[in-house]
């Protein structure tokens, strides 16, 4: 009888060894992607392969379509940890780690191998800026080319001071770049944007044609620029308390399987864009005058929204001269 005990005991405490080896783990994610978009397609494959690779210990639950709110609230509930992590655009990473949207200056970059070699260069202080604030970046990416698109012709930059523009509520970045040029925007959520476009509370937005098609402002927009004025930047983030939370392998694993992530999300999204333009192309009308815009002049502008933020202590001088030094050295190379 004692022997029957002890190894019914026995098999009991493996039980519950084996149980609490297998741990599920789920990773609550939220993204503003519509189901069915490219993004939500790259997500959902990622959710798979994390939990075939991990036998079932390491899940995604995905909140699309912007169901867990606008990024701000996502944030909020990561924060109370209703969440865990969210696909993000400039506008929410610039409420983590502001310096790194140094990279979304209106007309710094010339084409997407310049923002791939600058990008590269200040990963490392990317990185440790999101873990200094309580983020673990996963995965980079873009949300596209941003152009503006307009109910009217808008020849030139210095038109927008008589527009009604759309600035995301909350979104200091743009908002300075705006307020540098003396340019009066209209603040809202991105939720409220369609019904601001039909009432004609706006009448310019900015956007990328990805987004503008998805949302479906370009069917109020049928005016467009013909000039990128920048390329939005996104990240792929989890929180540090959750990332802490897991094992040493199953950290490896959603690291390894994050790069292929960015990677797929890049590629996708670059594709997507050059599509969507191809569909513009039938809707909207292109801008006149934007392809002999003085790029230096257009620079100009851009340093000084640079400058007012860096002042303010939102965009960091020492990350915006790396950017600048790496860049100078591509450009130095390049020819």
């Amino acid at each position: 009888m004692k022997f029957l005990i002890r190894g019914l005991l026995a098999i009991t405490l493996l039980g519950a060894g084996a149980l609490q080896a297998a741990e599920v783990h789920v990773l609550k994610f939220a993204t503003l992607a519509p189901q069915g978009s490219t993004w939500m397609k790259a997500f959902e494959a990622w959710g798979k392969d994390l939990a075939t690779r991990s036998q079932g210990r390491l899940s995604v639950k995905f909140y699309p379509g912007g169901v867990s709110g606008d990024e701000p609230d996502m944030l909020r509930k990561i924060r109370f940890g209703q969440l865990q992590g969210a696909a993000l655009t400039g506008h929410g990473i610039g409420e983590i780690y502001a310096p790194v949207r140094i990279l979304e200056a209106p007309f710094l970059f010339r084409d997407h191998a310049e923002t791939d070699y600058v990008r590269a260069a200040i990963q490392p202080a990317i990185d440790a800026g999101f873990r200094k604030n309580q983020f673990e970046l996963l995965a980079w990416m873009e949300v596209g080319n941003i152009h503006f698109f307009s109910t009217k012709p808008l020849a030139n930059l210095e038109e927008l001071n008589r527009r009604r523009i759309w600035q995301w509520q909350g979104d200091r970045f743009i908002g300075a770049f705006f307020d540098a040029n003396g340019w009066s925007p209209v603040s809202l959520p991105i939720t409220e944007v369609y019904t601001a476009l039909s009432t004609g509370l706006l009448d310019t937005v900015v956007a990328t044609p990805l987004a503008s098609i998805a949302l479906q402002w370009s069917g109020k927009t049928p005016y467009m620029s013909t000039v990128p004025m920048a390329t939005g930047i996104g990240a792929v983030l989890v929180s540090n308390k959750f990332y802490a939370s897991l094992p040493p392998d199953l950290q490896g694993l959603l690291k390894s399987s994050s790069v292929q992530l960015g990677k797929r999300l890049a590629t996708d999204t670059r594709r997507d864009d050059q599509k969507a333009l191809a569909v513009l192309a039938r809707t909207t009308k292109p801008m006149q005058g934007w392809e002999d815009a003085d790029l230096t002049a257009l620079r100009s502008m851009s340093l000084k929204t640079v400058e007012v933020l860096t002042v303010k202590n939102y965009l960091s001088r020492d990350l915006n001269q790396q950017v600048e030094a790496a860049l100078a050295s591509y450009r130095s190379g390049k020819k």
